[in-house]
């Protein structure tokens, strides 16, 4: 009879109907012992604010439709005690969990699931320490890295962090994934510089480096966000920089020898000095003389030098006004505008692919991207090629998750940007990248093909959504984010989340598969 009892009482709960899941986590966090020390806010669709609160960090609009799934609840927490709250509530009322911070997730998996779910939007947790003296700095998860860059460039000019171009894009997704900028070939990636964190695991305690253990302190370096608890705060290394850096800009068409420009590229840029950093932006422009397409590659530079140094058509800045130079803005902008969260760019739909190349490719294989990317029907195509040498190849590749280090020339990132709204158009330019993806697997890493998490792409493989995912299903796509450490990621997560609390689809699960 108490089996009875008790199978009866598993079924219904099980068919809680996600209205009831909804009320009864309202009425959990509110009279949580969190909620007794300060309010902790929430929005549900009933509130005014929900739609606009949902859409700010919402950066990819194809995922900003009717059709997509919407949270439950959105809930932004302003302690670490309403996280707690947050965590404890899901558990106890099943209902699942996404973690947000800037909401730049190429595949929207900070905002988007398949089943009933609430987001914790970390948008209220940006504060940002800067300590010049111990040339460190302790960066809560909500924070953007422009607001990071910021107060660094309001008290220093000789410091610097080793971050990525955009300054809406929030550190906590960054550097879980690893986090690279322009000044990777010096100092390597952001994760590398990491040297404590906040964490809050999946039983609500509260953890640092020491008490959380290295080798979680190791997993959450590079290892993909909301996976193994939520980190609330990091504490980085800065490092040095001159007082002056230099930047240039140099643009090619296909008439003016760009391809075999490029070419040459292939062979030097992983082999330059370690302050310099060129990488090749492939888009489409208009000739001069007849307004007809052509293809255009941008040779975009960082030099941590002099001018002299260089060539004399070089600009030199401070590194704080680089930071502007490369996130688009003109260099004499009120450093103010790199803590905004709204893009310089108008948002858009797009999608994203990665690759790593050991080797050059031929003349003929930069033909045929020519080709793909003007094609007329395509909106806005674009590839990056960034470097890689230097410092990065000195770093052992199980240092942290990410493994992409010796050996690696270059990095590719995919793009294509449309406007148009609707399937048709979504299709075909989904289609389109993952055609360029397919012409360019000779040219690029084998067995696996390797790919960087932070550039999310469910097509290198998916977890199973209703969460009984297998290792033997994620070994799919996780040796090709983390290589040989994707094994011990898989240990660290059995070790901390045994019953896979903390997932997406593209999150590492534990050895055994749970719901």
């Amino acid at each position: 009879m108490n089996f009875l009892l008790a199978l009866l009482l598993m079924l219904a709960g099980a068919a809680a109907s996600p209205a009831a899941n909804h009320e009864n986590f309202l009425h959990c966090l509110s009279t949580s012992p969190a909620a007794n020390v300060s309010k902790i806010v929430f929005y549900t669709p009933a509130n005014p604010s929900y739609p606009s609160v949902l859409q700010f960090s919402i950066h990819n609009l194809r995922f900003n439709t009717s059709a997509a799934p919407k949270p439950i609840v959105i809930v932004t927490p302003q302690t670490t005690s309403h996280i707690q709250a947050a965590i404890s509530c899901s558990h106890k009322h099943r209902l699942h969990l996404r973690v947000r911070g800037g909401g730049h997730d190429y595949e929207g998996l900070s905002y988007v699931a398949s089943r009933p779910f609430f987001i914790l939007d970390l948008i209220n947790l940006s504060s940002v320490k800067v300590d010049v003296a111990a040339r460190t700095a302790w960066i809560q998860a909500g924070a953007t890295i422009g607001e990071l860059y910021y107060q660094i460039g309001t008290q220093t000019t000789t410091l610097a962090f080793p971050a990525g171009v955009c300054p809406t894009v929030g550190v906590g997704g960054h550097f879980s994934g690893g986090g690279y900028g322009l000044s990777l070939r010096k100092f390597g990636l952001a994760a590398d510089h990491i040297v404590d964190a906040h964490l809050v695991d999946v039983k609500g305690k509260v953890h640092n480096r020491a008490s959380m253990g290295e080798d979680l302190f190791w997993a959450i370096r590079g290892g993909g966000g909301n996976t193994f608890g939520v980190v609330t705060a990091w504490k980085v290394n800065l490092l040095p920089v001159p007082e002056n850096v230099t930047v240039f800009t140099v643009t090619k068409t296909i008439q003016q020898n760009a391809t075999g420009i490029i070419n040459r590229w292939q062979q030097v840029a992983d082999r330059f000095p370690d302050d310099l950093f060129i990488r090749v932006i492939l888009d489409r422009t208009e000739t001069t003389t007849n307004s007809t397409a052509t293809g255009r590659a941008s040779f975009n530079s960082l030099y941590l030098g002099q001018a002299q140094s260089l060539l004399p058509l070089l600009q030199q800045l401070t590194w704080i006004r680089s930071i502007l130079y490369f996130a688009g803005y003109p260099t004499d902008s009120p450093l103010e505008v790199l803590r905004s969260r709204v893009p310089l760019t108008r948002k858009r739909n797009f999608k994203a692919k990665s690759d790593y190349v050991t080797e050059p490719m031929s003349e003929r294989a930069l033909e045929g991207i020519w080709r793909r990317i003007l094609r007329p029907d395509i909106e806005d195509p674009e590839l990056i090629f960034s470097p890689y040498g230097g410092r990065m190849s000195e770093i052992p590749e199980s240092s942290i998750p990410f493994p992409h280090r010796a050996g690696t020339r270059y990095k590719i990132q995919h793009l294509v940007y449309w406007e148009r709204e609707g399937r048709e158009a979504t299709d075909r330019h989904v289609d389109w990248i993952r055609e360029l993806y397919g012409y360019l697997a000779p040219h690029v890493s084998k067995n696996p093909r390797l790919a960087y998490v932070n550039y999310r792409d469910l097509d290198v493989g998916s977890n199973n959504g209703a969460g009984f995912t297998s290792n033997e299903e994620a070994r799919v796509w996780g040796v090709k984010y983390f290589k040989g450490n994707y094994e011990r990621l898989v240990r660290v997560k059995t070790a901390v989340d045994p019953r896979n609390f903390f997932r997406n689809e593209q999150s590492v699960p534990p050895l055994t598969a749970w719901k």
